[in-house]
C-alpha cells in the first residue's frame, strides 16, 4: 500500500455510499418497516434473519450474528482486503483515492501474472476435454470416483505431454515468455524455455478470492516427482496459502469445522463424498500464518495424519506451532487414521457419517499434548514427575496467558502431583478473532453490560444521543476504567463531526487495540429490548451510574491521600464536591 488512507476519506466514502445499494447487489432484500431484510450470505438459513439499517449504514444478522458497515460487508463477503474494499466503494462512489494513496504501489504490478495464471488454468481445463491423450487423465479421475461436476468446481485440467504446449498458447512474444517465467509455468536452462508441467494432471490453487494463483501437477506415468507444484512468485506463498480454502468457504460460508489433511486428491475426494470442507497446505507443514487463517475460517480445526509414528511425528510439529494460537475457544483437535489408510480411501469405505463421527471424536489439543507428554514417563515415581513437568513448562509458556493456559498448568499440576499456583499475567488478554469476538458478543444480553459498556454502545449505535451524556456532569471520567478512555474519545469524535454515522463513527477504531470491544458493542442486537425513544434516556442513566461510581473513586482516593500527606486547596474543594449528595443536570436546572 502506498499509503495509508485517511479516516476523513473513508468517512466522507461512507456518507456518500448507500449501504442498501452495496449489499442489494449481492444478497435479495426485501423492505421490512424501517429496515431491509434478507436471507443471510454468511451463514445456511432458511427464514431471513439478516437486516440493513439505512439510518445507520450497517448490517446485522440476528442468527450467526454478521455485522458491520459497507467495509466490513464487503471484507467479508467478496473476501476483499481493506483496501481493496475502500477501492470499490471509492470507485461505486464516484469519489478518487487522495493522491498520497493512489500513487503507484512499490514494486512489480501483480494483475499481468494473475491474468496469465487464469489463461493457463483455462487451457488446462480444456485440454482436460479436448486433447487426444487427455483420456488417460480422465480415466485416472473416474478411477478416483471424482465426478464431472467436482472436476468442474476445483478446476482441474491437463497439462499435455511434450516441452512446449504453453509456450505455443501463451508465449508468443518474448515479453509473454517471461511472464510465464514469473509466473513459474515455464523454466529457462541453458538459454532455453520449456513448460514446467508436461502430462499432468493439474490442480489450480486459488487464493480467498478465487484467482489463480499457482498450481499443483500430478504426473501419469511413472516419475519422479509425482506431485509438482509452482515454485514461489510475487503472488505465491505456500507458507500462506492452504489447497482447497476457497472452495470450501464458497461450498458454506459458516463450515462446521476445517479438516486439514495432505494432499490435493484427499481434499477432492472428500468434497465428492460429502465432507466440503478439508484444505491442505502445499508441500509444507502448517505454518503460524496458515494456522492464523485457518483459526479465523471455522469454529473448530482438525488435523488429520497417519496413524503411524511419522504421522504422530507431523502432529507433534502441529501442536507446537499451534500452541502459540491456542486460547481454547477454538477447539483444535488431532485426528490419527488406522494404518494403511487415507481420506480418500476412508470415506469412500464408511461414507461421509461415520467419518465426521472420528473427527468429533478426535483427540483435543490438550489430551494430545499431556499423552505425549506422559508417554514413556513413570509418573510414579519422582522422576517421572519431574521430568514431565521439565518437559512441558517450556511449551506451556508458548501458550496465550489466559484461561486455557491456566487449565493447562492445573492439569500439569495435577499429573506432577505439585501444588498449582495461579500466574499473574501484566499484560491484556489476548485479543480474541474477529469471528470469535462476534460469537463472544452474541452471548452477552444488554442485561449483562455494565453502565460503562452500556453507554458506549448506545453512542455507537446512535451517535447523535451524544447531548444526553454531555447533559449530565462528567464525573465518570474519575473512574480507573479502559472504559473510560474509549468513552471520553467516542464523545470528543461526535463532538468534532457533528452528524457523523454509526457505520463512520466505527472506522475510528479499526485496526486499534479497542476494534475487538467496539465491534462487539457496535451491533443493534444489544440494544433491541429498548424502544428508540427511550435511548436518551437510557444513556443518560447510565451516565448518572458512572458519575456515582467516580465519585465514589475520587472521595476514596482523596479521602486516602489526606490521610498520608494532606489535600490541597483544590483537592480539598474536590472533596467536598465528591461527598455531597449528586446533582444531575435536571435538579441544577430546577435549582438555577
Amino acid at each position: 500500500m502506498a499509503g495509508k488512507i485517511p479516516l476523513d476519506f473513508i468517512e466522507r466514502l461512507l456518507e456518500r455510499i448507500e449501504i442498501a445499494e452495496i449489499v442489494g447487489a449481492r444478497v435479495q432484500l426485501k423492505q421490512a418497516g424501517a429496515l431491509l431484510k434478507g436471507l443471510c450470505p454468511f451463514h445456511n438459513e432458511k427464514t431471513p434473519s439478516f437486516v440493513v439499517t439505512p439510518s445507520r449504514q450497517t448490517y446485522h444478522c440476528f442468527g450467526c450474528h454478521a455485522h458491520g458497515n459497507a467495509i466490513d460487508f464487503l471484507i467479508e463477503h467478496d473476501r476483499l482486503e481493506f483496501r481493496e474494499a475502500i477501492e470499490e466503494l471509492a470507485q461505486h462512489a464516484g469519489l478518487e483515492l487522495p493522491s498520497e494513496v493512489d500513487a503507484a504501489p512499490a514494486g512489480p504490478d501483480p494483475k499481468p501474472l494473475y491474468r496469465i495464471l487464469k489463461q493457463a488454468a483455462t487451457l488446462f481445463q480444456q485440454q482436460l476435454r479436448a486433447h487426444p491423450q487427455a483420456r488417460r487423465a480422465a480415466d485416472y479421475l473416474r478411477g478416483r470416483g471424482l465426478s464431472g461436476e467436482i472436476a468442474a468446481r476445483f478446476g482441474l485440467g491437463f497439462a499435455p505431454p511434450g516441452w512446449d504446449f504453453l509456450l505455443g498458447q501463451l508465449g508468443q512474444a518474448p515479453d509473454a515468455q517471461t511472464l510465464l517465467e514469473r509466473a513459474g509455468l515455464v523454466i529457462e536452462r541453458d538459454g532455453r524455455r520449456y513448460d514446467r508441467f508436461r502430462d499432468r494432471i493439474m490442480f489450480p490453487i486459488r487464493d480467498r478470492r478465487g484467482r489463480v494463483i499457482g498450481f499443483g501437477g500430478r504426473l501419469l506415468e511413472d516419475g519422479e516427482p509425482k506431485y509438482l507444484n509452482s515454485p514461489e512468485n510475487l503472488v505465491f506463498h505456500k507458507g500462506r496459502e492452504l489447497y482447497g480454502l476457497y472452495e470450501a468457504q464458497q461450498a458454506n460460508r459458516q463450515p462446521p469445522r476445517l479438516l486439514v489433511v495432505e494432499g490435493y486428491m484427499d481434499v477432492i475426494a472428500l468434497a465428492q463424498f460429502g465432507v466440503p470442507y478439508a484444505v491442505a497446505t502445499l508441500g509444507t507443514a502448517t505454518t503460524p500464518e496458515h494456522l492464523t487463517r485457518l483459526l479465523r475460517s471455522a469454529p473448530e480445526l482438525v488435523f488429520c495424519f497417519d496413524g503411524d509414528r511419522a504421522g504422530r511425528e507431523a502432529a507433534w510439529k502441529a501442536l507446537q506451532i499451534a500452541l502459540p494460537q491456542a486460547t481454547g475457544r477454538t477447539p483444535i483437535r488431532f485426528l490419527f487414521l488406522p494404518e494403511g489408510e487415507d481420506p480418500d480411501s476412508l470415506i469412500r469405505q464408511e461414507g461421509a457419517g461415520s467419518f465426521e463421527q472420528r473427527m468429533e471424536q478426535a483427540t483435543l489439543l490438550s489430551d494430545f499434548l499431556f499423552e505425549r507428554l506422559a508417554a514413556d514417563r513413570d509418573l510414579a515415581s519422582d522422576e517421572g514427575r519431574a521430568g514431565l513437568d521439565a518437559a512441558a513448562r517450556p511449551l506451556l509458556d508458548k501458550v496465550p496467558a489466559g484461561t486455557f493456559r491456566d487449565l493447562l498448568e492445573q492439569r500439569l499440576a495435577r499429573l506432577a502431583g505439585v501444588e498449582h499456583r495461579a500466574r499473574q499475567y501484566p499484560g491484556p488478554r489476548p485479543t480474541p478473532s474477529r469471528a470469535q469476538a462476534r460469537a463472544q458478543g452474541s452471548r452477552q444480553g444488554l442485561t449483562q453490560l455494565n453502565p460503562m459498556r452500556r453507554a458506549i454502545a448506545l453512542l455507537l449505535d446512535d451517535p447523535a444521543l451524544a447531548p444526553h451524556a454531555l447533559a449530565e456532569p462528567d464525573d465518570w471520567r474519575e473512574i480507573d476504567s479502559p472504559g473510560v478512555r474509549l468513552l471520553t474519545e467516542l464523545l470528543e469524535v461526535i463532538g468534532e463531526r457533528p452528524g457523523i454515522s454509526s457505520a463512520a463513527l466505527r472506522e475510528h477504531w479499526r485496526e486499534r487495540d479497542q476494534a475487538t470491544i467496539v465491534e462487539r458493542l457496535s451491533h443493534s442486537a444489544l440494544l433491541a429490548h429498548i424502544p428508540p425513544e427511550g435511548r436518551g434516556e437510557e444513556l443518560a442513566g447510565a451516565i448518572r451510574r458512572l458519575n456515582r461510581d467516580g465519585r465514589l473513586s475520587l472521595r476514596q482516593r482523596l479521602l486516602s491521600k489526606a490521610s498520608t500527606e494532606g489535600l490541597t486547596a483544590e483537592e480539598r474543594t474536590a472533596l467536598r464536591r465528591a461527598l455531597r449528595p449528586p446533582a444531575t443536570a435536571v435538579s441544577q436546572q430546577t435549582k438555577d
